[in-house]
């Protein structure tokens, strides 16, 4: 007995300290590929101050942003690490609590992780001259002609990323791009969804669950859900059809079997009423212009079945952590995100309440809210 118990703990111990070794690495990694992009930025910057005095109002602008800076409170790195750091104790809580396996590299091989850094590094002097000109509409200009039905508020430089949403080179980079944006932590904050998700495999099969992930873009929540649940089906809907393809390229043959994916407006869900047993939501809600909002709450409500769950995921609202609201504020200054101050006065339980769904948990999570709707 006394040798079993302690081989299980040499087991945890190891175990504990091959997760703080990757999660370390993986924080100095992305934290080392902003500062390259910070400092990339700030000679496009100064060059544009050379040829031409930015416009102090134009949307994103560097005097509009550093103005806001200078007087808005923001925790320091040493605090944004020891937030970080709590994070990832939680994720490896859920990991020892049988919630979901180790976690995996998501960006395949060395050499694979090495492209996609290159190809990050290139983009970063477009996204910065975007920022400086406010440049958010080229995918609009783009897209007058032919363009597929794609509604209006859909069709912008979000974040001034290139292309928007609607290529494979964007959707090549875009985790990437977001894993350093929060240093690391950006896959450790979707995984908190999992616990959700592992309560309802733990009270039914997984083969029967009716699953869903509602613009599931790259596959970040459903590919690790499949991950999790070996059994489990799931459906990826996203407004972007590039996004979807290379959601489909990445998963493992194994689990891409068990997953589909349709093209689909998250405000005419292509399901049938109360025919889904789970639903999640990642990061959609604070780049839809209010009025929007409230159509896809109510689709959301609409195909989950009673006793159904929302697995909600988004960016923190004001005063859930407050000592991050300074963040929050910034944020739609330094990227483009024309309906992130709107989200962070929503009032999303009476959003969903007209849907049928009640909040039955909230956490924050570094930087993300998590939140769990159920369905009566």
């Amino acid at each position: 007995m006394a040798e079993t118990s302690l081989a299980g703990l040499a087991f945890n111990w190891g175990r504990r300290a091959r997760y703080a070794a990757r999660q370390g690495s993986r924080v100095a990694w992305f934290a080392v590929h902003g500062e390259l992009a910070q400092s990339i930025s700030r000679r496009i910057v100064r060059s544009a101050r050379d040829d031409s005095k930015p416009d102090p109002k134009q949307p994103g602008g560097e005097e509009s942003g550093a103005a806001r800076r200078r007087t808005i409170s923001t925790p320091d790195l040493r605090r944004l690490l020891s937030q970080i750091a709590g994070l990832f104790a939680r994720d490896l809580a859920n990991v020892e609590a049988g919630h979901y396996p180790m976690p995996e590299g998501e960006f395949g091989s060395p050499r694979t992780f090495l492209d996609l850094s290159r190809r990050f590094l290139a983009d970063v002097p477009k996204v910065a001259r975007r920022r400086v000109a406010g440049g958010h509409q080229e995918v609009y200009e783009a897209t007058r002609e032919g363009a597929s039905g794609l509604p209006r508020y859909y069709r912008q430089n979000f974040h001034f990323q290139s292309e928007g949403w609607l290529s494979r080179d964007s959707a090549r980079i875009y985790d990437f791009q977001v894993e350093v944006l929060f240093k690391g932590a950006s896959a450790a904050m979707r995984r908190q969804g999992l616990v959700h998700l592992s309560q309802l495999v733990r009270r039914k099969d997984q083969r029967e669950i009716a699953y869903a992930d509602i613009a599931c873009g790259t596959g970040g929540l459903l590919a690790p859900a499949l991950a999790a649940f070996p059994r489990l089906r799931g459906v990826g809907v996203d407004l972007s059809l590039p996004y979807l393809e290379h959601a489909r390229e990445i998963l493992p043959q194994a689990r891409s079997r068990r997953a589909g994916f349709v093209n689909a407006n998250a405000e005419s869900l292509p399901f049938a009423d109360a025919s889904l047993d789970a639903v999640s939501c990642v990061y959609l809600f604070h780049e839809l212009p209010p009025k929007i909002r409230r159509v896809v709450a109510r689709e959301l409500g609409r195909v989950l079945k009673p006793g159904g769950r929302l697995i909600f995921i988004d960016s923190l609202q004001r005063g859930d952590l407050p000592e991050n609201d300074g963040l929050l504020e910034l944020f739609p200054d330094l990227f483009h995100e024309p309906y992130y101050r709107s989200y962070l006065e929503e009032d999303l339980d009476a959003l969903f309440e007209a849907g049928g769904l009640h909040r039955a948990e909230l956490s924050a999570a570094f930087l993300s809210r998590i939140a769990l709707y159920t369905k009566e």
